[in-house]
């Protein structure tokens, strides 16, 4: 039985990779990856060459064929999705599913995440943290969504670009502005930067800036945490 390593990679500082994830980089005999570009970039940093498999959301059917195809013969494979952790809104879930359905392990190599990351530094006190990944780009949706997430007992991780980071907060300072809220934005970048209070408060932070740069993870308390 061969197997599928499934690969924490950094999500942003190359140094937070773990001594685990590169040893068992070095061993693979192929490494499918989200971006052949990213993964590249991060290998070579590393020092270690081997053959890339493109695995991303629009191929993964496919891709999985082909891995499941090179566990048969007995090798060594490694996923790695761009930043993160596979499966995390990015791919690996299809492929992990695929290959333990065609008898081979999927054994994960713990690793950085943005949502985990987050939820350490936000300082909330919600026992329950339900992780929705990014909202709908449509505002009618989005409002939608949002409006039944935060119906719920529980905190609440999203994911959001810079395109559309003051509409989610505009959003969540209409349907609810009392919750705390903890932004991460660049997180374990150079303008690794975090934003506490609610919704409002940060919104007029962010709306002083000319333009909203990198990625950004945000943590809404739930009901009973204030």
């Amino acid at each position: 039985m061969a197997i599928l390593y499934i690969i924490g990679t950094p999500i942003g500082n190359l140094g937070d990779i773990s001594f685990r994830a590169v040893e068992i980089l070095k061993k693979a005999d192929l490494v499918a990856c989200e971006d052949t570009r990213r993964t590249l970039k991060l290998l070579s940093h590393l020092g270690i060459r081997v053959k890339l498999l493109s695995c991303r959301s629009q191929n993964e059917d496919f891709a999985a064929k082909k891995v499941i195809e090179a566990l048969n013969q007995g090798q060594t494979l490694a996923y790695a999705s761009d930043a993160g952790t596979p499966a995390l809104s990015d791919p690996g879930a299809v492929l992990a599913r695929l290959v333990a359905e065609a008898g081979h392990e999927v054994i994960p190599i713990p690793g950085p995440s943005a949502f985990a990351s987050l939820v350490s530094a936000a300082g909330g006190m919600d026992k329950t943290i339900i992780f929705e990944g990014f909202l709908s780009p449509k505002a009618g949706r989005r409002r939608s969504r949002l409006r039944e997430l935060l119906a719920l007992d529980a905190a609440l991780v999203l994911y959001e670009s810079p395109f559309r980071i003051l509409k989610l907060l505009e959003d969540l300072a209409e349907v609810d502005g009392s919750r705390y809220v903890c932004i991460g934005r660049e997180m374990t970048k150079v303008h690794e930067e975090y934003l506490r209070g609610s919704a409002s408060e940060i919104l007029a932070i962010l709306a002083q800036k000319k333009e909203q740069i990198g990625e950004f993870s945000v943590y809404i308390s739930g009901k009973k945490s204030n």
